[in-house]
């Protein structure tokens, strides 16, 4: 089980070995606007020091990582896996997120210089990334400010844990730390009560298939429960398709 009282060990500086190709109209991606999901991901990629892969029009790529994010300033340091400086202009930042998916975005600004530290470039956060989902299910976000959630007991212990995406196959859930030690890849959660929306309520067992500690602005360190759906009843599948066919629509 991962010891979620360590950091999150950082990669070394990146390699071309490393290079992520971009998301070019891929129909499976879909596009994140949210603020605070977007400062998420970048300062998940700053923690784990995922490689990025940077795509100056009209040159050949160059690799860099986020050196930090600065939320209430909307803007984040990248650092250059090579020396030299990032062109002014149009630029397409991809990289992997996690084992499942990649995160894209377009930036056309001149990056800024960081006092004392000429390894590092500023850059204002991006008002949009493409998402693509490597999974057998494009998983959909929860709509925000409606009841998303699951429920269910382990050992005489209720766990009720916000869901943060759901698809016809599986669900994300967010946990903290102290319930996640509960957890492990493998673990079978029986009889889980997913609560999608003010009326929806589906029952169904899920297996755990990913374990990711992680930090937000607001609430800190928190882990990412990846599960897939390992046995529902006919009622219950149709009743989750009418869900995901919902919020499909609303997109």
């Amino acid at each position: 089980m991962t010891d979620l009282s360590m950091p999150l060990m950082r990669k070394g500086p990146p390699k071309l070995a490393d290079a992520v190709d971009r998301i070019n109209q891929n129909p499976a991606a879909h596009e994140m606007r949210d603020p605070f999901d977007i400062g998420d991901a970048l300062t998940t990629l700053a923690l784990t020091g995922e490689a990025v892969t940077v795509y100056p029009l009209g040159q050949d790529f160059a690799m860099a990582r986020i050196d930090s994010v600065d939320p209430e300033g909307q803007v984040f340091t990248l650092e250059l896996a090579e020396s030299g400086t990032l062109p002014k202009g149009k630029t397409v930042f991809v990289a992997a997120l996690g084992s499942n998916a990649k995160v894209q975005f377009e930036l056309d600004a001149a990056p800024g210089a960081v006092p004392d530290r000429p390894d590092l470039v500023e850059l204002p956060l991006p008002a949009a990334c493409l998402v693509l989902n490597r999974r057998a299910e494009p998983r959909l976000e929860s709509p925000l400010g409606m009841n998303y959630g699951a429920r269910f007991s382990m050992l005489g212990k209720v766990f009720e844990m916000p869901l943060y995406d759901f698809s016809r196959g599986g669900v994300g859930l967010r946990a903290t730390p102290e319930q996640a030690l509960e957890l492990y890849v493998g673990k079978k959660l029986d009889g889980v009560l997913l609560e999608l929306g003010s009326s929806l309520i589906v029952s169904a067992d899920l297996e755990v298939r990913l374990l990711r500690p992680f930090r937000t602005f607001l609430l800190g360190q928190q882990v990412q429960v990846g599960c897939r759906i390992s046995n529902i009843t006919m009622q219950m599948r149709q009743t989750l398709e009418r869900a995901v066919d919902k919020v499909q629509k609303r997109r």
